[in-house]
């Protein structure tokens, strides 16, 4: 280049810092036969509720975002004993979030700044990321996770049963035809506003081949062409105003099939459906499960923003002051609530297979213990 000639390209960039390929991170923390088995297994049972050939609800529940791993692993080891004591009526899968969006700044995550200290070292967040998962998926825990940026699958998905692709990226192309490659079950959001035909349009996308730049098991820049994923389904998580009752649902549903599309449904509790107050996903969990009580197969899903304690926390830049178990982002039900929620669940559902009514006087003691957690 000569003097006078200025540079064109990456005049904004500070810094190009190497990144571990991923078949490097998968030889240093290899994925382990117990984990791949509930992995597998995971998936399977996922994808036979989205077909409706299992009548269990598939619950997705965990903290907004991890940022403790102790304090996951403590989340993760009482779901898995919750889920065994309600195995016949819901399949549960922990929300195990490393990626947040941001609408402006903010914290982005454990897999972008795993210190939480802005020194965003991102190898060190993939590590983190990829050893809790594997310990989670060791105690036989179904995992779920947003996968936000394209790159990052290729070094945790083997560890994933479910994935979701958020409100804000369900219209990207990108996304879109990430998700057409990858190996688990994908839950596209509706859009903020509440409008549909973005998340279907990202379902017939992402069921289609495509071809597309990503990077290989090497971390080379490749082009990726996939075969399409069948089990893509859509989330409604509210918009203007919440999406979880019965007309919604059977609006939903005539817009699936209206584009020959699967009629099952997974309701996020939580966000715009519970207008942002963590409260009211008692509320909704407990409307969509009298749904389901009266029939309504649509629903096949719920999903719970829940942590060891309730509500949430700002950071501060002494992490030994945050207070323990507690969101560092949206605020959450406590376990106590969580726990309470799915074991009421559970028997609700199991008077509905035994063709109980409410007129037994069982099912709706069932729907009072809930509504009195309101």
């Amino acid at each position: 280049m000569s003097p006078e000639m200025k540079q064109t390209h990456d005049v904004r960039v500070k810094e190009f810092i190497p990144l571990i390929s991923p078949q490097t991170l998968k030889d240093e923390i290899p994925i382990s036969q117990a984990a791949s088995d509930t992995v597998i297994a995971g998936r399977e049972a996922i994808e036979r509720i989205l077909r409706k050939e299992d009548p269990r609800l598939l619950v997705i529940a965990g903290p907004c975002s991890i940022h403790d791993e102790e304090e996951a692993i403590a989340y993760a080891r009482r779901l898995n004993a919750l889920s065994e004591a309600v195995a016949e009526t819901q399949c549960l899968v922990m929300r195990v979030y490393f990626e947040k969006p941001r609408t402006n700044v903010g914290w982005k995550g454990m897999i972008n700044d795993p210190f939480m200290d802005g020194s965003c070292d991102i190898v060190a967040g993939l590590r983190k990321a990829r050893k809790l998962l594997l310990k989670i998926t060791e105690m036989g825990m179904p995992t779920a996770t947003e996968m936000l940026d394209p790159i990052t699958p290729q070094y945790i998905a083997g560890l994933v049963c479910w994935s979701a692709i958020g409100a804000r990226t369900t219209e990207s192309q990108t996304h879109r035809e990430m998700a057409s490659g990858l190996s688990m079950p994908v839950g596209f959001k509706n859009c903020t506003d509440g409008g549909l035909t973005t998340a279907l349009n990202a379902m017939i996308a992402a069921g289609s081949p495509q071809s597309f730049l990503g990077i290989d098991i090497q971390g080379r820049s490749a082009i990726v062409k996939t075969t399409g994923n069948p089990n893509t389904h859509i989330v409604l998580r509210g918009g203007r105003r919440p999406n979880y009752d019965s007309v919604s649902i059977r609006e939903a549903v005539d817009q699936l099939r209206a584009k020959k599309l699967p009629e099952a449904i997974i309701v996020d509790c939580s966000h715009a459906n519970s207008s942002k107050k963590y409260q009211n996903q008692v509320r909704v969990w407990q409307d969509c499960i009298n749904q389901r009580f009266d029939g309504n197969d649509a629903i096949v899903g719920l999903m719970l923003e829940s942590n060891l304690c309730e509500g949430n926390q700002n950071l501060t830049e002494d992490r030994s002051k945050l207070a323990h178990g507690v969101s560092v982002t949206d605020a959450c039900i406590s376990w106590e609530t969580t726990e309470a929620l799915i074991r009421s669940a559970h028997e609700q559902l199991l008077r509905s297979r035994h063709g109980r009514t409410d007129n037994d006087g069982l099912a709706g003691n069932g729907r009072y213990r809930i509504a009195s957690l309101a």
